[in-house]
């Protein structure tokens, strides 16, 4: 992980206190830019694909983002990429070692010999995220823009939960939905009990998932506050299929303090690329 110097110009000398968050996957892209002065969002767009793309695919997209918005024609005080799939492991920091990446991915997904592979550190939860990020997103951001920081798509959903959970007893499970990705948080306590990411393409495999998970964790559906988020509204297909197993469902809105100010028109942004801001 790298931190940012940027030597693009622009000509308001104000861009240099201006922050590009950049989210990739397969299913979607997002960025948005905030004013680190004025604390808010002065650009941003999210575009969610029909199926999952290729890599390739997926950069030529990206590309096409950053022109169209004249992003690669900015300056950038600093540049974020959080990247969101499937290939990575939660790992106790007491039981980290960075000579042993790949050991802790091969045995719950698929990675190549050739695979870069990275890490991320939750310091303030002993947790280590170990993953393989998208290497030519990484080289065609750091040709636009010099060093930057990334960070996997659990990284910065996990420690943004862990802020906004209260100190409830009661566990809540926490689902953000995008395309077709879920991912699962439970906190309880102010302790993370799961994390996991799930490829689904129908409202039946989004509650096999659910389901089967807080089975996993001995957990009374009566009792579980499920708070969903992302692509998703009251009404929703997903939403009302939640009722028929679920006790207390709700969409979770996140804490205003935590957020810069956002218009009308991006009330859609993703919480995860604004968490990474």
């Amino acid at each position: 992980m790298t931190k940012k110097k940027i030597n693009k110009e622009e000509d308001n000398s104000l861009d240099n206190y201006n922050k590009l968050s950049i989210q990739v996957s397969l299913n979607g892209l997002s960025f948005c830019v905030l004013d680190t002065i004025g604390n808010r969002i002065l650009k941003s767009d999210r575009l969610v694909f029909e199926k999952n793309l290729s890599p390739l695919e997926l950069r030529e997209n990206l590309e096409q983002l950053v022109k169209m918005h004249k992003l690669d024609s900015s300056h950038f005080s600093e540049v974020v990429v959080v990247h969101s799939n499937n290939l990575f492991s939660l790992v106790p920091k007491s039981l980290f070692d960075a000579e042993e990446l790949a050991n802790y991915l091969k045995f719950n997904t698929k990675i190549l010999a050739n695979d870069h592979i990275a890490y991320d550190e939750l310091n303030n939860y002993d947790i280590v995220t170990v993953y393989v990020p998208f290497v030519n997103i990484n080289n065609y951001v750091f040709d636009l823009f010099g060093e930057f920081e990334y960070k996997h798509n659990g990284t910065v959903l996990v420690e943004a939960l862990m802020q906004n959970s209260g100190a409830s007893k009661e566990a809540v499970c926490y689902v953000h939905i995008e395309g077709q990705q879920m991912d699962i948080t439970i906190i309880a306590q102010k302790k993370l009990l799961l994390y996991n990411s799930f490829t689904i393409t129908t409202k039946e495999d989004f509650i096999y998932y659910l389901l089967f998970t807080l089975e996993q964790l001995k957990l009374d559906t009566e009792r579980i506050k499920l708070q969903l988020f992302g692509s998703i509204e009251k009404g929703d297909d997903i939403y009302n299929l939640c009722y028929k197993y679920i006790k207390d469902v709700s969409l979770f809105i996140p804490s205003a303090v935590n957020f810069p100010k956002v218009n009308a028109d991006q009330k859609s942004l993703d919480f995860t690329v604004l968490s990474a801001l």
